[in-house]
């Protein structure tokens, strides 16, 4: 079924990788990602996303804020309104769901065992408020540190999911049941990432907590050997800062740690692969397969540095190191493990395309009982406006809809 298989090399883990509204977005966007990492050596996870981005604030009104992240098997999707209880504080209604969203893939040790895993589809409901303490004007930006937005957030999900086997998955490996989620999330943040392969400029400090609450759930396994924890508690905070000097040259820095409490494997925290729209916090460690490491607590360091060349071209040198404390099960020797890598990217003259090629070695990989791993890497980032398209005003799309030309359309969706 090669349309199936193009399908999931394109998208992995789509539920990590769209969540990226950690804030209302004040910016109108229209870009489009696509990413995915090749092992020279082994079979991990497949590790790749392809979306398009789409924010449009002034939707219908001036408070009204509509984000969505499409995928060809996924939507996540937001409504912002601003100033609901304060001045200061939105709220956001989300919706989102679709295929392979919830997928697991079992790795042990640098290897991946199709047997143990399996796929998933999800679907969530969320309701969010984000009350920012230093509000700015309507059209400023921040001139001094003490003007960068200092937002707390607050969010509460619903969250739907159901598994099936895959062709590899075996025969007496018993997959969970469906089951429900309630996730509360609540964090600070001071400044922020826009959602861009290489912002000019950026830099945060955060910290999160996030409780995951279920339902009861059987054990799932060989002869049902591994359990879902009723209740998860999970903390992580984040430093981050990235800059481009005048002379085009670019740094960015960020450090990430984490720890959790009754974790599972669903609610691990899982570093590894070098897609930096991966995740809203991507744990990067290149050369390493995607997800490929389980753990309860860990630290992470990252950075990279980019020089210009010739015409549009610029050098990227990247690395990581962190240190890992397995989860119950998916131990490996050596707790520390680190990556490096380079690329090349391309930028057009109108800012409208931006391509990168990389390479990444993982040090610390397993890979047949010896110590390293090599991977390859393509990265896009399309500028829809910058490149002087625009698809059509959603706004003027649904003005046009009314309920004479939905007739008929009841009995296929």
């Amino acid at each position: 079924m090669p349309g199936k298989r193009i399908v999931l090399i394109l998208l992995p883990w789509l539920a990590f990788l769209l969540r990226m509204e950690a804030q209302i977005d004040p910016e109108h966007r229209q870009l489009v990602h696509l990413g995915y990492n090749q092992p020279l050596e082994g079979r991990g996870p497949i590790a790749g996303y392809a979306f398009y981005y789409h924010n449009e604030p002034k939707f219908f009104r001036e408070n009204l804020t509509l984000r969505a992240a499409v995928a060809p098997t996924y939507l996540d999707s937001e409504l912002g309104i601003a100033r609901v209880l304060t001045p200061g504080t939105d709220l956001g209604i989300g919706l989102a769901g679709g295929g392979f969203a919830d997928n697991y893939s079992e790795v042990r040790q640098g290897n991946l065992r199709q047997d143990e895993s399996f796929t998933g589809y999800g679907g969530q409901t969320s309701f969010s408020l984000y009350h920012t303490f230093n509000p700015l004007p309507e059209g400023r930006t921040a001139a001094a540190f003490s003007e960068i937005p200092l937002q707390a957030v607050l969010r509460n999900t619903l969250r739907y999911s159901t598994y099936e086997t895959s062709s590899k998955t075996a025969a007496d490996f018993v997959i969970p049941d469906d089951k429900v989620a309630h996730h509360l999330r609540a964090g600070l943040r001071w400044g922020g990432r826009e959602p861009l392969m290489e912002p000019a400029m950026a830099g945060e400090l955060s910290a999160w907590y996030e409780g995951q609450f279920r339902a009861d759930s059987p054990r799932y396994g060989f002869d049902r050997d591994r359990e879902i924890e009723a209740q998860t508690h999970l903390f992580w905070c984040r430093a981050l800062a990235a800059y481009t000097f005048s002379n085009s040259q670019r740094f960015e820095i960020s450090v990430t740690a984490g720890t959790t409490v009754n974790p599972d494997r669903f609610s691990s925290y899982r570093p590894g692969g070098a897609l930096p729209l991966g995740a809203e916090f991507p744990l990067m460690l290149p050369g390493y397969y995607s997800q490929e490491l389980t753990s309860e607590r860990f630290s992470l360091i990252a950075a990279n540095y980019s020089v210009p060349l010739a015409e549009q071209f610029h050098l990227l040198m990247f690395g990581s190191t962190a240190w890992v404390d397995y989860l119950t099960g998916l131990e490996q020797p050596g707790n520390w493990h680190s990556g490096i890598g380079g690329g090349l990217g391309w930028i057009a003259p109108s800012g409208s395309w931006h391509i990168m090629v990389g390479y990444g070695f993982g040090m610390d990989a397993i890979r047949d009982g010896d110590r390293g791993a090599h991977n390859v890497s393509l990265i896009v980032q399309w500028d829809l406006e910058r490149g002087g398209l625009r698809l059509p005003d959603i706004r003027k799309t649904l003005r046009t809809i009314n309920p004479g030309s939905l007739r008929g359309g009841d009995q296929r969706f």
